[in-house]
């Protein structure tokens, strides 16, 4: 049974430390094998004496508290999730990412070159998280509105155009949109002039919104054509219409999920967490999730709806543009005995250096 997190720290307290240390040491055995540990083994991994009797009766004291738990008569002990999030929170030391860590992240997540596509290095950061956590690495964007310099409609068909978005990193973005019935070249080029005049130093959101406020002057400067094609294109940039989800996933390592399962129970729960994941309401919940704290959350099993029928844990910390607004989120996913002291570093680490190249 789950108890609150300060109750048993409260009630844990009270115990002496001898209680502390075997809770310690049954958690790091199931985060280190997955396995549960009985009191005999414990009584030979303790750095004081005691007989796996009084490790017994100390065992009983921490299921009474609703740290730990049997999975079956006669078995070992397992932490439960609310034993497992007691230890995060109290016992686990998180220390710097080591050089070693930090030089292959340095080294699989990389910009170089200047116009190397976002999406590139959203799958580089997920594939890295993938193969050092062993879990699932996960990346989640939000479309950035960038700051433009350039703006340019090349006719595709009589009724289709390629517009052409230079930002102001020269980062270039091409998207097909439907022409207004009757527009001419000289229109076309119209529209993009009058983009251009206006973008200096804009994204495109406040560009529409300007332009939101003074559509009596466009109506004024451009016919009704050029008008209709200016909008549509600041609606295609700008993310579409209101019910639009410009939000992207990109997960990598889900094979890693696999290992350890037991039956098909566990393949079900797995099928449902990534059903959960392709879902538009999961993306912004994530990204929530990423904002409510500073820097690096964890969430262990059922802690937030999201993952509360899979069981897994997410471990999760926001990246920021060069205006400190989160952008994004990079995380993992995993089973609930993730190396959490490893992992949190590396995704601490991660989530900084994503937003150092997304600027």
């Amino acid at each position: 049974m789950m108890r609150d997190t300060a109750t048993m720290r409260e009630r844990l307290s009270a115990l002496d430390e001898r209680s502390a240390e075997i809770f310690r040491r049954i958690v790091e055995s199931y985060l280190e094998s997955g396995e549960p540990v009985g009191s005999r083994s414990l009584s030979r991994l303790l750095p004081m004496s005691l007989s796996p009797a009084s490790v017994r009766n100390v065992m009983s004291d921490l299921e009474d508290l609703g740290l730990i738990y049997a999975p079956h008569i006669s078995a070992g002990r397992l932490p439960t999730q609310g034993g497992l999030r007691f230890f995060v929170d109290s016992f686990m030391q998180v220390s710097d990412l080591s050089p070693e860590d930090r030089a292959s992240i340095d080294r699989q997540v990389r910009r170089s070159e200047p116009d190397r596509p976002v999406e590139t290095l959203l799958t580089q950061a997920s594939q890295m998280l993938s193969g050092m956590s062993r879990g699932a690495g996960l990346v989640i964007t939000a479309k950035s509105d960038t700051m433009l310099k350039h703006v340019e409609f090349v006719r595709l068909a009589p009724n289709k155009a390629l517009a052409v978005l230079v930002g102001a990193q020269d980062q270039v973005e091409n998207r097909i949109i439907e022409l207004p019935s009757g527009v001419t070249g000289s229109q076309l080029t119209e529209a993009a002039n009058f983009l251009n005049a206006h973008l200096a130093g804009q994204t495109l959101g406040e560009l529409r919104r300007q332009m939101e406020k003074v559509k009596e002057t466009i109506r004024r400067e451009l016919d009704t054509l050029s008008q209709d094609l200016v909008e549509r294109g600041l609606a295609v940039w700008s993310g579409g219409t209101e019910g639009d989800n410009p939000t992207r996933l990109i997960v990598r390592g889900r094979a890693n999920l696999l290992e350890g399962l037991d039956g098909a129970e566990d393949l079900d729960r797995l099928r449902m967490l990534f059903d959960d994941l392709e879902k538009k309401d999961s993306l912004i919940e994530i990204l929530n999730l990423a904002e409510t704290g500073p820097g690096v959350r964890i969430f262990i099993g059922s802690e937030n709806k999201l993952f509360s029928l899979s069981g897994s844990s997410l471990i999760v910390a926001p990246y920021r543009d060069e205006e400190n607004r989160i952008i994004g989120a990079v995380g993992v996913i995993g089973p609930t005995r993730l190396n959490y002291s490893r992992i949190v570093p590396m995704v601490d680490y991660t989530a900084q250096l994503m937003s150092r190249l997304a600027r």
